[in-house]
């Protein structure tokens, strides 16, 4: 899959990527969705979301740099702690990408649902109560095989189309917070004293950041990892591509926010407050209620181009997931079998295309979609920060293109911080996605099994920190503030405070009960040959 024959990405080419799968639904829906939750203050809730995904991001740069192969997010937990929490690592990403292909589907369809024109009157019935209907399911279905389609061909075809379409998922955005700003502009939204800005109390801007799909919309950071394998100079431009891209999506869905907040009819929040605005198709709405006409046009193009872009750079991204967890061993051989002509793990996308229509069936609304995905993904990255570090202590002498200064602080902070977001997406929503991770583990043990249990031990007591992790943050979710869903045994604030301190008992577990296996030295292969891909390219 890397040989030289197959053309590389350069670092223009990987930002489009990137922004094409930042700039999806989440900015069709994101604000609307905050606003309801958390009021005026969800603009905290954005920046929030981008300190929790940024200081992800920045565990997973060093190792990026140091591993670049494709599905990399897929391998890494595996090489420091075995088999065990490489496949809960590598099946919770897995999930929450094989969510996000229908959730950009459904974001399409619900936008069409609420079309304007007489001609357009068949759609009003793919959508009801904020839910995808049967016929509408149709639909979402067809999406989802035109962004696998146009992923089936070469990774020179998704590059020319995500770095074309990444230009206008860009230039829409910003139109609309010109025309928005310029057509209802109401600074006074924000409030004039504590209680008008967080309506609601503080609590609502930490729930809005995971249940609200802001996580969702910054999740994207990883295309830029699981592609490592394609990378022009993957020394320099992983980290590059993923600090331009989160940059430029973080400022733009700030100021998306607050032109949203400020674009609201003052009347309207007087009436019904900020929880009992309800839009179909947010931005499009107000485009229409502000007489923006024009726009609205454009937007409702737009909720085909946005979700289009992430959509088809994600069917790309979850095939290289599931290429990877073969890799590890735990699924069946035939998902990793590469397509010798394009480069591309080819039944990996099928299988991909036909869980994803099974997931949307299941759960058929964008806000749901979004919050399962949003703390599936956090799981998974949960091994990012306890990896990084513990890969210092057992590969010292690995060669590190990028050795990141302050990783010694910012891993048991980046831990910390996505456990936050994890509880924030609220009970029951926690435990189902965790109920979700568990149903992969038959297929962990029947692996094991044909390999006669030979490291199972040694695999389960590298992985004790985050299965007791995992009940930890379940029996939290139950028992935490009301704000949250919980049973308020334990109430806001001091629930924070609760998680923070185990946190960082089960961060510092996690860094001392790494292991060296087999898996360690085809990671240490793997990073000689990284070490003198980047010798020839100084060279150059």
């Amino acid at each position: 899959m890397e040989a030289p024959k197959f053309k590389k990405i350069n670092l223009f080419q990987l930002v489009m990527l990137a922004l094409g799968s930042l700039i999806g639904s989440g900015w069709l829906f994101g604000s609307w969705e905050a606003t309801k939750i958390a009021g005026p203050a969800a603009i905290f809730s954005w920046i929030i979301g981008g300190l929790v995904i940024g200081s992800i991001a920045y565990d997973y740069v060093e190792i990026g740099a140091m591993f670049p192969e494709s599905g990399g997010m897929s391998k890494y937990a595996q090489y420091s702690h075995g088999s065990l929490l490489g496949f809960i690592a590598a099946w919770a990403n897995w999930v929450s990408l094989i969510t996000l292909i229908p959730i950009e589907a459904v974001a399409a369809v619900q936008y069409m649902s609420t079309w304007p024109w007489s001609w357009a009157h068949w759609t009003h019935h793919f959508l009801s109560n904020g839910v995808i209907t049967n016929s509408g399911l149709l639909i979402v279905f067809g999406f989802i095989l035109v962004f696998t389609a146009l992923n089936f061909w070469s990774v020179t075809i998704l590059t020319r189309f995500t770095s074309l379409i990444s230009v206008f998922k860009i230039g829409i955005p910003l139109l609309t917070i010109v025309m928005l700003t310029m057509s209802g502009f109401h600074p006074g939204n924000y409030g004039s004293n504590l209680h008008d800005f967080m309506p609601y109390g503080s609590a609502p801007i930490f729930t809005a950041t995971s249940a609200a799909g802001i996580i969702f919309s910054f999740d994207a950071f990883q295309t830029v990892i699981n592609m490592g394998g394609e990378i022009e100079h993957p020394k320099k431009n992983i980290g590059r591509g993923i600090t331009i891209s989160l940059l430029i999506s973080g400022i733009l869905y700030v100021i998306l926010q607050s032109t949203f907040i400020t674009a609201i009819p003052p009347k309207m929040i007087a009436a019904t407050g900020w929880h009992g605005i309800v839009f179909n198709s947010p931005f499009a709405d107000m485009a229409i209620l502000l007489g923006i006409h024009w726009l609205s046009v454009l937007l409702y193009m737009d909720a085909f181009v946005s979700p289009f872009g992430t959509g088809v750079s994600f069917v790309a991204n979850t095939a290289r997931a599931l290429f990877a967890m073969e890799g590890n061993r735990h699924v069946p051989h035939f998902l990793g079998k590469i397509n010798l002509k394009y480069g591309i793990p080819r039944n990996a996308m099928v299988v991909n295309t036909v869980l994803s229509m099974v997931m949307v069936s299941v759960f058929r609304s964008w806000a749901v979609l979004a919050t399962v995905l949003s703390t599936a993904t956090l799981i998974a990255y949960l091994t990012g920060p306890v990896t990084a570090v513990s890969l210092r202590k057992m590969g010292s002498k690995l060669y590190r293109p990028i050795r990141l200064k302050h990783l010694p602080w910012i891993a048991p902070v980046s831990f910390v911080l996505a456990s936050l977001a994890t509880y924030w997406a609220m009970w029951p929503t926690t435990v189902e996605v965790i109920f979700i991770i568990l149903l992969g583990l038959p297929f962990y043990f029947y692996y094991e099994w044909r390999n006669h249990f030979v490291s199972t031990k040694q695999a389960f007591k590298a992985s004790g920190w985050m299965i007791g992790y995992l009940i930890f943050i379940s029996i939290m979710s139950y028992i935490g503030s009301h704000q949250f869903n919980g049973q308020n045994w334990i109430p806001y604030p001091l629930d924070f405070v609760v998680i923070i301190i185990a946190s960082l008992g089960f961060y510092w577990w996690g860094i001392r009960s790494y292991v060296v296996t087999e898996d360690f030295h085809k990671a240490q292969k793997l990073n000689q040959e990284a070490k003198e891909r980047g010798e020839m390219e100084d060279g150059q």
